[in-house]
């Protein structure tokens, strides 16, 4: 069983990321994970350049935390796994900064003064690209470093081509894969996630109409409880589907024990659409 972990709760996803890096990487040093996080509190509370604090209420910092979270472990069971090919401490580093940076296309500037960050939802994957290379272009890495963070990002749009994604190295496409697969799992498995789904839909409605959408996903719910249903079937018919196909069944890594064993992160979103399919059906009418 996974520790209990308070996403809510910045030091404590990043203590317990840092465990993971070191227990991976006994080389490693503890400056690596805590450069990572203190610069994603730095940005997402509003101490960068001219960008404001996150002000996007469903794609806020936790959910950012919670896909770090269970990116760390991913890359930790395909370690143990002894999956090809390996990850170094560099690579592990890059993906960590991804996922760190893959939802900063939600912040706005400071000059920003209408609506919230959901307004960016349809454009906030190259917007987060962007504000990584903007960050990172100030810090020591390198090119080929900060294009493959940008290529890692990209996995998580979508509609991400993910074919047409250059990729530098079949690790870096792991890399990316894996990343999209915490970014679904770290937000779905959350305990409060059914309760969220109604804040989920008002930044849907908000970039709908911020930018006048009249088809796609961002505009084909009309109410919150639409949504709300339709959950399920977005599960079983776009995740699952792009969890084993697209993104190569990576979250079997946290299968404990791998390979067969069972997954926590799966049984908790199963929790969830259970508890989701209840609160949406009336109980049945005694005769």
């Amino acid at each position: 069983m996974l520790p209990e972990i308070d996403t809510r709760v910045p030091g404590v996803v990043e203590e317990e990321v840092r465990s993971i890096y070191l227990s991976m990487y006994p080389e490693g040093t503890r400056r690596t994970v805590s450069r990572a996080f203190s610069w994603a509190i730095r940005f997402f509370s509003g101490r960068f350049a001219d960008y404001q604090a996150i002000d996007a209420r469903y794609h806020d910092f936790e959910h950012t935390l919670q896909g770090a979270l269970c990116l760390a472990r991913l890359l930790r069971g395909r370690q143990a796994a002894k999956a090809a090919p390996e990850v170094s401490a560099k690579m592990f580093e890059l993906a960590l900064l991804a996922i760190l940076f893959h939802d900063t296309g939600y912040l706005k500037r400071k000059e920003d003064t209408e609506g919230t960050g959901a307004k960016y939802t349809p454009v906030h994957v190259g917007r987060s690209a962007v504000f990584a290379r903007e960050f990172l272009g100030k810090q020591a890495y390198t090119e080929a470093d900060i294009a493959a963070i940008q290529h890692m990002i990209s996995c998580t749009g979508v509609n991400a081509d993910l074919q047409g994604i250059p990729f530098q190295s079949e690790l870096e496409r792991i890399l990316g894969f894996a990343l999209a697969t915490a970014d679904l799992l770290g937000q779905m498995a959350a305990d409060d996630y059914v309760e969220k789904l109604p804040i989920l839909y008002l930044e849907f409605a908000e970039a709908a109409r911020f930018t006048n959408i009249k088809v796609g996903r961002f505009a084909e719910y009309h109410s919150a409880e639409e949504l709300m249903r339709q959950t399920p079937a977005f599960w079983e018919t776009y995740v699952w589907p792009k969890l084993n196909h697209d993104f190569r069944k990576l979250y079997t890594f946290l299968n404990d024990p791998y390979p067969d064993g069972p997954n926590p992160y799966l049984q908790r979103i199963e929790k969830n659409l259970t508890r989701l399919r209840r609160r949406l059906t009336p109980d049945a009418v005694p005769r």
